[in-house]
């Protein structure tokens, strides 16, 4: 009936009509996804090269190694163990979100076939339980994940000037070499000049990497050890550990002088703090959160946790017969485990650091 309505030239000018406001539609959704935010407004590709611990670790750490590879780590993202250590998305990959590029393929499958091609979108050297010194893992420390991003350049996989016009840099440091110093026989009395030992060398390889072409680089500043949920299960989750976070404060005030001194010397603003005690501590406090942070109702009870005190999430007895529980929405607690947020938590502590990523891609 229709047809016989209109003359086929009507017809073809309504087509051309729909064609044209689905073409508009179609670039107005592609140029909001929420899988690439932004390029630092060049609309150059960027590269992101991720350091650190296993708040980066998107699966470096050897599987025989990690809980990390064993249910029900994954089960939110991508559905089954990935190597990261949370239900789903860590930082990295709300970082690569941001800069507009896939979450860069871990440096230990760049030699499996096709891995490759990802390189495009940068590489993370990360590893779940490193630090800057050697701590009780025996995966490379953060210097030897500088050295390996080095051979790269060296080897022209990426050459300096690709690195300095379009690399983003991304560093971490969750902890673990205090924890390495304590369980080694460090005294209370040894921690400052161990803390103060600890920043001098991370700055030593935030120098190295500019000096290797890095040109926006963040790192993030210590957590709130004392809010961990290993250390609340003493107070049944209801406090942090306020004397902890002493410790953790001098950390902080040393690393924000380090950075501001490392700006000063290359006359630049290259490196940008994250700062994830106040972000942790806002989503803790329910304070001063940002648009789009979730509520936590019991933010420092973790989803997953061992039956008992000597169990973890993801044991097992000599059965394969779960020694831990899950909790029934992973998106309503911000503590995946003992000391790694849930990705709904991430995604809250990325909401709070976008203002601070704007800046560092500027």
């Amino acid at each position: 009936m229709m047809k016989k309505l209109l003359s086929k030239s009507h017809f073809y000018h309504a087509s051309l009509l729909l064609f044209i406001c689905f073409f508009i539609l179609t670039a107005a959704v592609k140029n909001h996804s929420p899988d690439r935010e932004n390029n630092g407004g060049s609309g150059q590709k960027l590269l992101l090269f991720v350091f650190g611990d296993s708040y980066a670790d998107t699966g470096n750490k050897m599987k025989a190694n990690a809980s990390s590879w064993k249910p029900p780590y994954g089960s939110t993202f991508p559905g089954k163990p990935s190597g990261r250590f949370s239900d789903g998305r860590v930082l990295t990959d709300f970082l690569a979100k941001h800069v507009g590029v896939k979450s860069p393929i871990p440096y230990r499958w760049m030699k499996k076939k096709g891995s490759r091609a990802r390189l495009e979108d940068g590489v993370n050297f990360a590893y779940g339980g490193t630090g800057v010194f050697d701590t009780l893992v025996a995966e490379p420390n953060m210097t030897s994940q500088i050295r390996s991003f080095r051979r790269l350049v060296h080897d022209s996989v990426f050459n300096q000037s690709q690195v300095q016009s379009s690399g983003v840099f991304f560093v971490t440091l969750a902890g673990n070499d205090y924890s390495a110093f304590l369980a080694k026989g460090g005294t209370p009395q040894g921690l400052p000049a161990f803390i103060s030992s600890v920043v001098n060398q991370l700055a030593v390889n935030l120098k190295f990497l500019y000096d290797h072409g890095a040109r926006k680089v963040g790192v993030t500043s210590l957590e709130p050890l004392g809010c961990l949920s290993r250390v609340t299960v003493h107070s049944s989750f209801r406090e942090c550990n306020a004397s902890q976070n002493v410790a953790v404060n001098v950390h902080n005030q040393l690393l924000q002088e380090a950075v501001e001194r490392l700006n000063n010397q290359t006359n630049s603003s290259t490196f940008v703090l994250l700062d994830l005690y106040s972000t942790f501590t806002r989503v803790i406090e329910q304070k001063n959160v940002a648009p789009g942070s979730m509520v936590f109702q019991t933010p420092l009870k973790p989803c997953c946790m061992g039956t008992s005190d000597e169990h973890y999430c993801g044991s097992v007895d000599e059965n394969g017969a779960k020694l831990y529980t899950v909790c029934s929405d992973p998106n309503a607690a911000f503590f995946w485990d003992g000391a790694h947020p849930t990705q709904a938590g991430w995604a809250s502590v990325y909401s709070s650091l976008k203002p601070t990523l704007q800046q560092m891609l500027a």
